[in-house]
């Protein structure tokens, strides 16, 4: 899926995945979806939960080798 733009958070651990994640959302416009790239499995719950609290869109999920890829729509 093509996106706005992409973020390599592998190798970092809870919270520091959804901290990127939330530093790039509030410089994207509205509508604007980012991936986020991690490689700590929690990340899966930690992005739905994230989604739910903030009003973003989890467009997609998907696990690619240790590779798990978030699609985020910006509120």
């Amino acid at each position: 899926m093509q996106t706005d733009k992409e973020v390599d958070a592998r190798g970092l651990n809870c919270p520091l995945p959804i901290l990127k994640a939330k530093k790039a959302l509030s410089e994207m416009a509205s509508g604007e979806t980012l991936t986020v790239v991690a490689t700590d499995a929690g990340s899966v719950r930690d992005f739905q939960a994230f989604a739910k609290q903030t009003g973003n869109e989890l467009v997609e999920q998907q696990t690619v080798g240790t590779d798990y890829f978030h699609v985020l729509r910006r509120r």
